[in-house]
């Protein structure tokens, strides 16, 4: 085991999703150095193998002070979490926070989550998961969505907002601050000062009123960034943006709201990228799709988002 080692906490997320497939598929597929410590109720886990007929050995973690030094990826390694009842909310709610409390306790913990039902589990309490690991963690306004693949990335200032109240959800202050992370993490992770294209709200950039958030809010803000050196471009209205020539000149298309950004992104890459949170204290990624019930126990999901979610953890 590398000095340097990183120990992947994993939250399976919804038990009626179609994580525990892909995580099966995954590990057959990909050797992770890091040790991963799925976090699952152990009956979830057992009857899931039986259904996707998977065999693993399990090595069920009861004391959660472990020495993960000792632990490797030969088998599945868990802490199990009860399931008292069928309130999967109660169930999902108390393995995200056993994971939280881990990660607050040992720095060098990573976590990876599965997907959930958004709607269902955080009942319009939180976008999404995003801000609810931001709020557990006092970081809610400092944490940005990066939709990451090494060619091109995708960020939205807004997240799982209603489309009538993205513009009430934008400002100044916090698309400075959202370029800022992402600069951060692309210095960081990469050495490089990546280029970033700044798309309008409205159509084409404009409004047919007197001013607009282009004016008000977004070339303002742009205005300062260029002032501090940053590579930032803009604003592009977003039904020209994805154009082919246009993806060569960034790293990064910074959006105003949710789907003006992973639409295109999903068209361009499928299941080749993930879901980072920046801004968090610990490294935080996703597979970047839902949990698509549909597909539960079919043994038929690409597995490909997730394993670029565990190989950058695993770096």
């Amino acid at each position: 085991m590398s000095k340097n080692f990183k120990p992947i906490l994993v939250v399976a997320g919804d038990p009626k999703s179609i994580f525990l497939e892909i995580y099966f598929k995954s590990l057959r597929l990909k050797k992770i150095s890091n040790p991963l410590i799925l976090i699952i109720n152990e009956k979830i886990l057992i009857d899931q193998m039986k259904i996707l007929n998977q065999k693993f050995r399990l090595n069920e973690l009861k004391n959660t002070k472990t020495d993960f030094k000792k632990l490797n990826n030969k088998m599945i390694n868990f802490i199990n979490v009860p399931l008292n009842s069928k309130n999967n909310n109660d169930y999902i709610k108390r393995c995200f926070e056993l994971a939280v409390r881990l990660l607050k306790k040992n720095k060098k913990l990573q976590l990876l989550n599965g997907p959930i039902n958004k709607k269902r589990f955080f009942k319009g309490k939180y976008p999404g998961v995003t801000e609810y690991l931001g709020s557990k963690t006092k970081k809610i306004k400092d944490v940005v969505m990066l939709i990451f693949n090494r060619k091109l990335s995708v960020s939205p200032i807004t997240t799982h907002v209603p489309l009538k109240e993205v513009h009430l959800f934008i400002s100044k202050k916090k698309i400075i601050n959202h370029v800022k992370l992402i600069n951060e993490f692309y210095k960081k992770k990469f050495k490089i000062k990546p280029k970033i294209a700044l798309t309008g709200l409205n159509p084409h950039c404009e409004s047919n009123f007197k001013s607009s958030e282009e004016k008000k809010i977004i070339i303002p803000a742009m205005k300062y960034l260029i002032k501090q050196k940053y590579n930032v471009f803009g604003p592009f209205p977003a039904d020209t943006i994805f154009l082919k020539n246009n993806l060569v000149k960034f790293d990064v298309i910074v959006g105003m709201y949710h789907d003006q950004v992973l639409g295109p992104m999903k068209s361009i890459f499928e299941f080749n990228a993930i879901n980072i949170t920046l801004g968090l204290p610990f490294n935080r990624v996703s597979p970047d799709h839902g949990p698509n019930e549909r597909m539960f126990g079919q043994n038929k999901s690409n597995p490909n988002s997730l394993i670029k979610a565990l190989k950058f953890l695993d770096n």
